[in-house]
């Protein structure tokens, strides 16, 4: 299953695909049965089409992931409609507010809901309903070990590798759980960010160049397969060596 599965384009006319898109369509491709969810109905659509195109099983729930009962209608659907769940990614993420000085307590709270709220709720479904073992990859971000303008969303980002050490040991050894934490990506969110905030874009990264939804899809891929099934309880940076860079 894939929460966050759809994408907002912020106005683009000719919008790069999302992290949420590419991972369906890949994983589609490599012959994976998907449920999909998001809360935007008609993007959710968009990408499960495109999913069917490419001759997958799909299925897809319309939920809030931030909410109780959104996300036990997620797993309580991809269970019946797929005969059983075996994986999750957590593509769930917004920011609000701009600096500690210009962010709300309803701008943190909704923050924390969105973020992370949803990926302990999608943890503990997961480690209760995969009784025959699965995987779980929450979408982090390399925000959460860099400061950032906006406090709430690098707190929250940070938060989610806490809650992936402590998912990974209560699930050990049936579920594996781990963190997929993307640099400068280019997603349409990527570009509004860099309009509002032109340094962005001109950042040095070693690699010459901001990521793609799809290398941000192959490694999740990995983090979902056999091929890491002696990793868990990690964070795989997908950065192009942004983290490791001498800054100036």
């Amino acid at each position: 299953m894939i929460v966050g599965a759809g994408q907002q384009d912020h106005g683009l006319d000719d919008p790069p695909v999302g992290n949420g898109r590419a991972m369906s369509v890949l994983f589609a491709h490599e012959g994976a049965a998907l449920a999909l969810a998001d809360v935007d109905g008609a993007s959710l659509a968009a990408t499960e089409a495109m999913v069917r195109e490419a001759g997958a099983q799909c299925a897809s729930v319309l939920a809030d992931a931030a909410e109780e009962s959104g996300m036990q209608a997620m797993f309580g659907y991809g269970r019946e409609a797929l005969g059983g769940l075996d994986g999750l990614v957590l593509n769930v993420g917004i920011g609000a507010g701009f600096r500690f000085e210009g962010t709300s307590v309803a701008d943190w709270d909704r923050v924390m809901a969105i973020n992370l709220r949803s990926h302990f709720l999608g943890c503990r479904e997961a480690l209760a309903s995969f009784e025959q073992g699965g995987t779980v990859v929450l979408i982090g971000s390399l925000a959460a070990r860099e400061s950032m303008p906006i406090p709430s969303y690098a707190a929250s980002k940070a938060a989610l590798e806490a809650v992936c050490r402590n998912a990974a040991v209560e699930g050990a050894p049936e579920v594996r759980v781990n963190v997929l934490a993307p640099g400068l990506i280019d997603t349409s969110l990527g570009r509004l960010a860099t309009r509002y905030n032109p340094g962005r874009g001109e950042v040095a990264i070693p690699a010459g160049r901001q990521g793609s939804a799809w290398e941000v899809a192959r490694c999740a891929l990995f983090l979902t397969s056999e091929e890491s099934s002696y990793v868990t309880g990690q964070t795989l940076i997908v950065d192009g060596g942004l983290s490791v860079a001498a800054r100036r």
